[in-house]
């Protein structure tokens, strides 16, 4: 035997093993999505064909509102994320006295579990107690809800999700830009260009791999976001459900109403729907 077919003998129980745990629990989900489950998962469900995603997508109440709040929640999270990350990374790209210092507060924010994250939030940005308010009102700024307001609570989330995970953007890009080499853009610069034109034309696109990469990556985290959202809004996102998002519908369908047939359904979808934006993303940024 040779050392190839040697090479997939050895490692075939190890991809038998991950195979089984990705393609069954898939498997598992496309068959309840075609039945009435409720109340129990194997409580003499019935096939109802894709009548499950037909009450999906006529939902206009819970469903669709989800959709756009989970779009808007990730575009406008990756967005600044990217902007800040990049900025952060190019400022942090040369060496300067106290970096270690600084990489070593940057790294803070993602040392914690997303809910202790979104409970030290919950109580900075407290109506009544949080410091929040209380800094707000040195400078003369009224007190806001924040989290306890229904058009606050999303922008809210979304920044508190920047302040989390704009580090992990600016580590990957840090290191796509400590990849690059030095000479296209000392080229540029002796043609004359500044450092504007340097980073537009030279290191952007050089940068253009690594780039992609993070945003895709902070594109599947940002639409599966549910761990904050849950800590801070409860279940429906809020007594409005102004902050429920895809995941959070979905969790409550489960374990809220116990519609498994239906929460089945929503996960293919939201599934599907992470796939496609996924693909967009790389043909975009390609």
């Amino acid at each position: 035997m040779d050392n190839r077919h040697l090479k997939w003998l050895m490692l075939s129980p190890a991809l038998l093993f991950v195979g089984a745990m990705i393609i069954f629990p898939l498997l598992f989900t496309l068959n309840l999505s075609t039945t009435d489950a409720f109340g129990a998962v194997n409580a003499g469900a019935k096939h109802i064909g894709l009548q499950n995603f037909a009450d999906a997508f006529s939902d206009n109440r819970r469903f669709w509102p989800a959709v756009w709040r989970t779009i808007g929640f990730t575009v406008g999270a990756v967005a600044l994320e990217t902007v800040f990350g990049l900025a952060l990374a190019m400022l942090m790209r040369r060496a300067f006295r106290g970096i270690r210092w600084v990489r070593t507060v940057l790294i803070i924010p993602l040392l914690a579990t997303p809910v202790a994250i979104g409970i030290l939030w919950l109580l900075i940005l407290d109506p009544t107690n949080g410091v929040a308010n209380h800094l707000l009102a040195v400078v003369g700024i009224p007190p806001q809800e924040f989290l306890g307001s229904v058009s606050g609570s999303l922008p809210t989330l979304v920044l508190i999700d920047v302040w989390q995970w704009t580090p992990m953007m600016t580590l990957l890009l840090l290191a796509g830009l400590s990849t690059l080499s030095d000479e296209p853009e000392e080229a540029a610069s002796m043609d004359g260009a500044n450092a504007w034109q340097r980073f537009r034309y030279v290191v952007l696109p050089m940068l253009g791999p690594t780039l992609t990469t993070a945003l895709v990556l902070r594109a599947v985290d940002g639409l599966k976001t549910f761990d904050i959202i849950y800590a801070t809004k409860g279940a429906g996102g809020g007594s409005s459900f102004e902050a429920e998002t895809l995941n959070v519908y979905a969790y409550g369908l489960t374990f809220d109403y116990q519609e498994y047939g239906l929460a089945a359904a929503v996960l293919v979808l939201f599934t599907l729907f992470i796939i496609g934006v996924v693909m967009l993303l790389r043909r975009r940024t390609a």
